[in-house]
């Protein structure tokens, strides 16, 4: 079932599309576009509360292989 989306919810979404097709994590989006992080993640999670397709995020990577040496 497709619905139409209201102004804000695709302003929002076209956001989250955008970091995605760029492979940017949320954090570095919202300070290079003067967006909070805190908005992006609450609409984020609005708009998959309402059933709406979100891309997946970009995240990078937490954990780094390293070399133990004893």
């Amino acid at each position: 079932m497709s619905r139409e989306l209201n102004p804000t919810q695709a302003f929002w979404l076209g956001h989250l599309s955008y970091t995605a097709a760029l492979q940017m994590p949320l954090s570095a989006y919202a300070e290079a576009q003067a967006v909070t992080l805190a908005d992006l993640m609450a609409w984020e999670n609005r708009l998959i509360a309402q059933v709406v397709p979100v891309p997946p995020r970009c995240r990078s990577a937490r954990f780094i292989a390293v070399e133990v040496v004893t």
